[in-house]
């Protein structure tokens, strides 16, 4: 199994040629079944006997998988918490120091430096794809209130 499938793999449909005296019959016997790996434990979840829990996981999993991760306002979120974590560790006093060690410019460093300070709720919708609407120049235009529930107003999330 590919690394791509993520612990998920699914059941196809699986032909048969079965011999007969006049001929042939060919049959198809298809189950489908998704392989969910568990932490360490595998687990077969099919239609048949799955709870509807296992079902709306299984659909949100999906959904989740089927969005793009690699957006630039993911990037941005990614770095600006990486940034805040080596300013609070001490490794860079400012971000003026950080933007000459990463090469960008000053301006561009201190708005994503700005998206470290948004609201768990507004980050969690960002990484779920929930606030479609939000984009990196959206978000980092101009400087986001400290008060999550301004920044809310503002960027008109609910």
């Amino acid at each position: 199994m590919s690394k791509k499938h993520r612990g998920h793999a699914r059941g196809d449909p699986v032909t048969y040629q079965t011999p007969l005296p006049a001929g042939g019959v060919q049959m198809e016997t298809f189950l489908p079944w998704t392989l969910v790996r568990r932490g360490l434990k595998k687990q077969v979840i099919t239609p048949f006997d799955a709870p509807q829990e296992f079902l709306d996981e299984a659909r949100r999993e999906r959904q989740v998988r089927e969005m793009a991760q690699d957006t630039p306002l993911m990037r941005a979120l990614g770095l600006a918490h990486h940034w805040q974590r080596l300013l609070d560790d001490g490794r860079f006093s400012s971000i003026t120091e950080i933007a000459e060690a990463e090469g960008l410019d000053l301006g561009r460093a201190s708005r994503i430096a700005r998206l470290a300070q948004l609201a768990p709720d507004i980050v969690e919708a960002c990484t779920t794809g929930v606030a479609a609407h939000l984009t990196l120049e959206s978000v980092g235009r101009r400087a986001n209130p400290l008060r999550w529930d301004e920044q809310r107003e503002r960027l008109r999330f609910r």
